[in-house]
């Protein structure tokens, strides 16, 4: 805790964290209200799936695109553009009553329109900090970002099952709007200019390291997904319950995260921090019950900020700082894959003859293989207990405008 207090105290560090939690919280209500409310109109999980997995295709195709286009624009630019169309595209989706295609597309869009505003804060950080303190930072973020999980999803849910789904993608609009504001008129997204990149486009994912946290994102996501379908099936169509269960999943990532977040990162890290969370999430396949259920994925839930922060210190430690934004883009896009593949799966098998149980199943065995990923390709991971996670120097000034 005294390596996060040193780092809360450098001027602007708790200003921009708390201006991108605000900004990022929607993503923490999203999955939840879609799934809810083209259930409640259509009746199907398979359906609510779909569409669900549409908005993350959206924002899987468009992250490593809108997040390079802010080296070429500019950040603000590019950020508030798309919190327009995605504001847009959400209010659509709540007042249109149309075929499933339309819904499927409408998710598209808004999922494209996604602000990227991980691919922002995360290049803003490792021009906030020095290489020793940015490890600790992207701990610090990876367990705070829990509090979006902890509460967007008990908001969500109170508001879309007492006042109905549409008031709740409207609550998600007006927070992203707001909350993007927010994040845009920070003085850092201002102060720090991304140069623009001289390799071509996708030639970040031919680095090894990227290619591996883009692949252990896909599968981590996936799991979380899975189980997120899977919790607000157990409940009778996303009670107050569900909300509760997940926020228990988000307070252990956030007790790992401030507990073990500040562990060195060496090649083997990611590897032990997956094994906690695949122990969680297959322990969780055995009994539906909602006391079991929370405590199992309280457990599996002590791995996930400290796996998180890993992949976040891997990704900026293995690129130049010009391409760290479209490396985030593609990290993302693997893990927005991920969150689809998830969602889709689970909605399918809870449709089917082994219902939830089968749900909860699939999504051990997203992590599973993630772990074995992790386990297999270990020496392609840096070890970042000496040189820390600073992005590898560009060949010219970056330019900051004070």
């Amino acid at each position: 805790m005294a390596g996060y207090r040193e780092v809360l105290r450098i001027p602007g560090v708790a200003r921009i964290i708390a201006a991108q939690l605000t900004a990022r919280f929607p993503n923490g209500m999203i999955s939840l209200v879609i799934l809810l409310h083209i259930e409640g109109i259509t009746g199907s999980y398979g359906a609510a799936g779909v569409v669900l997995a549409a908005v993350s295709i959206g924002q899987a195709l468009a992250g490593p695109v809108t997040s390079r286009w802010m080296g070429r624009w500019g950040m603000r630019r590019v950020l508030t553009l798309t919190t327009v169309v995605a504001a847009a595209s959400l209010t659509a989706i709540a007042f249109l009553v149309v075929p499933v295609p339309v819904y499927i597309v409408l998710g598209f869009i808004a999922g494209a329109a996604t602000p990227p505003i991980v691919a922002a804060v995360r290049t803003i950080y490792a021009k906030m900090v020095n290489s020793t303190q940015l490890t600790a930072l992207y701990s610090l973020d990876a367990s705070l970002q829990e509090f979006i999980w902890i509460l967007a999803p008990v908001l969500i849910t109170f508001v879309a099952t007492q006042a109905g789904t549409v008031v709740g993608l409207m609550l998600v609009v007006v927070i992203l709007v707001a909350g993007g504001a927010w994040f845009i008129l920070s003085p850092e997204v201002g102060r720090v200019r991304i140069p623009r990149s001289k390799r071509s486009f996708g030639k970040v994912l031919t680095r090894p390291p990227i290619l591996l946290a883009t692949v252990i994102g896909f599968l981590l996501i996936g799991s979380f997904a899975a189980v997120e379908a899977s919790v607000v099936a157990t409940f009778d169509h996303g009670g107050l319950e569900a909300g509760l269960v997940l926020a228990v999943f988000s307070i252990g990532s956030l007790a790992g995260g401030l507990t073990f977040g500040h562990l060195p990162m060496g090649r083997w890290a990611m590897a032990r921090r997956l094994t906690v969370v695949a122990i969680g999430l297959a322990l969780t396949a055995l009994w539906v019950n909602v006391w079991w259920i929370g405590a199992t994925l309280f457990l599996a839930g002590i791995g996930i900020a400290p796996a998180l922060a890993v992949l976040s210190a891997v990704t900026t430690a293995s690129v130049k700082f010009s391409d760290t934004a479209e490396a985030f883009g593609w990290v993302g896009t693997g893990q927005l894959i991920g969150a689809a593949a998830g969602s889709a799966v689970a909605g399918i098998l809870i449709d089917g003859p082994g219902g939830v149980t089968a749900a909860y199943t699939s999504a051990a065995a997203f992590c599973a293989l993630g772990l074995v990923v992790a386990i297999v390709f270990a020496r392609g991971l840096p070890d970042l207990r000496v040189r820390g996670a600073s992005p590898i120097p560009d060949t010219e000034p970056v330019t900051t405008i004070g």
